[in-house]
C-alpha cells in the first residue's frame, strides 16, 4: 500500500511539473504601417508585405538576433526619397520581448521620406544594448 502511495505521488508531482513548463516561444516583433506606402520588410529569410494602415505580428521567434531590412514604394510624383531612423537594423530577442518597428511618412515639394521608431519590452537598465545600429 506504501508503495502504490508512493508511485501515485510521483507520477502526480511529475505531471505538475511536466505541465507548467512550455515549449511556446512568446518573443514577437510588430511592423505597423502608418505611412503612405506599401512596405517590404525582409526579417528571418521571409518578405512581409504591409500595406499602408496595416500591422502584421510575428510570432513565437526563438530567441536570438536577427536583421530586418524594408523597402517602400513611392507615390506617383515622386522627385527623390530617402529614409530616416531605424529601417533597417537588428533586433535581439530574449524571453517574452516584444518589439515594435513604427513606420511613418512625409511628403513634401515631391520628397518622400520614410521614417521608422523602434521600441521594445526588455529592461534597459540591465545595460545590454537590445537593438542594433
Amino acid at each position: 500500500m506504501k508503495n502504490k502511495y508512493f508511485t501515485a505521488h510521483f507520477f502526480f508531482v511529475l505531471l505538475i511539473s511536466l505541465a507548467s513548463c512550455s515549449s511556446k516561444v512568446d518573443n514577437s516583433i510588430t511592423f505597423k504601417n502608418m505611412s503612405s506606402s506599401t512596405l517590404y520588410v525582409n526579417f528571418r529569410g521571409e518578405v512581409i508585405t504591409i500595406s499602408e494602415g496595416e500591422t502584421k505580428i510575428v510570432k513565437e521567434i526563438p530567441k536570438g538576433t536577427y536583421e530586418y531590412s524594408t523597402t517602400y514604394s513611392v507615390p506617383p510624383s515622386t522627385i527623390s526619397s530617402g529614409t530616416q531612423g531605424a529601417v533597417s537594423g537588428q533586433v535581439i530577442l530574449k524571453a517574452g520581448t516584444k518589439i515594435l518597428v513604427l513606420y511613418s511618412s512625409n511628403f513634401v515639394n515631391g520628397v518622400y521620406t520614410l521614417y521608422a521608431t523602434i521600441s521594445n519590452s526588455d529592461d534597459l537598465d540591465s545595460g545590454e544594448s537590445l537593438t542594433g545600429p
